[in-house]
């Protein structure tokens, strides 16, 4: 059988209400006493009966220390709270002040750029052309040292790459030189030809050799041939 839903009200009836305030009273106090068990918190509880019996459960030595320590913490939040206050106003004072000044700063640049114009007197146009001048000015001379630095890290750059080109053209000088000497050693003189080269000249034999004596004074010669 399923049960209706309770209406919350006040009962009227005083015996039924003492003696619903008596069946929920333990049941509220078991149910404190579980959530303390099972989920390990420290819980405190006291009630009232309509005639002013305490009824009470602390899971910690006493509901009086569970009590101190609820006004200590309540104590140090109001603290952190009247702390935290003026911080919070401080912020909202800075963030219009910001807004002021982004709003400011807008039209300024709209005005820069010529635009939003049309409320501007004589002398708010001639202060605005005089900074726009000075603004000039500022960025032309930052362009041209800007140019100048880029100009001499270019020439830098060119020395170096001279310089590497300079080095790579002696190194290869150099290993063309070592290249060449030992090639001219190894070249053979040329003969005229028909001409032999020394150490291919022919050998006369004993056969071919023909030899002859001279006796007598200079000028004066005789001969005495013999062949071998």
């Amino acid at each position: 059988m399923v049960r209706g839903k309770t209406e919350m009200k006040r009962i009227e009836n005083e015996t039924s209400r003492q003696v619903t305030f008596s069946k929920r009273r333990n049941g509220l106090l078991k149910k404190a006493f579980e959530l303390s068990v099972l989920c390990d918190v420290e819980v405190a509880l006291a009630v009232f009966c309509p005639r002013g019996r305490l009824y009470e459960f602390s899971s910690a030595t006493s509901l009086q220390k569970s009590i101190d320590r609820y006004k200590s913490y309540r104590k140090d939040n109001n603290v952190n709270n009247k702390t935290v206050q003026p911080d919070i106003q401080q912020v909202k004072a800075d963030t219009v002040s910001l807004a002021k000044k982004l709003e400011a700063l807008e039209v300024s640049k709209l005005k820069i750029l010529g635009e939003n114009l049309g409320g501007c007197s004589a002398e708010e146009l001639n202060c605005l052309e005089v900074n726009i001048e000075k603004s000039l000015r500022i960025i032309r001379g930052k362009k041209t040292q800007v140019l100048e630095q880029q100009i001499a890290n270019l020439k830098e750059k060119e020395r170096t790459l001279l310089k590497d080109n300079e080095d790579l053209r002696g190194k290869q000088r150099d290993l063309e030189a070592s290249l060449v000497v030992p090639a001219l050693n190894c070249v053979t003189p040329l003969q005229p030809r028909g001409q032999l080269a020394p150490e291919q000249e022919p050998v006369p034999s004993d056969e071919d050799v023909e030899t002859e004596l001279y006796i007598g004074l200079p000028g004066v010669r005789c001969s005495n041939r013999r062949s071998g």
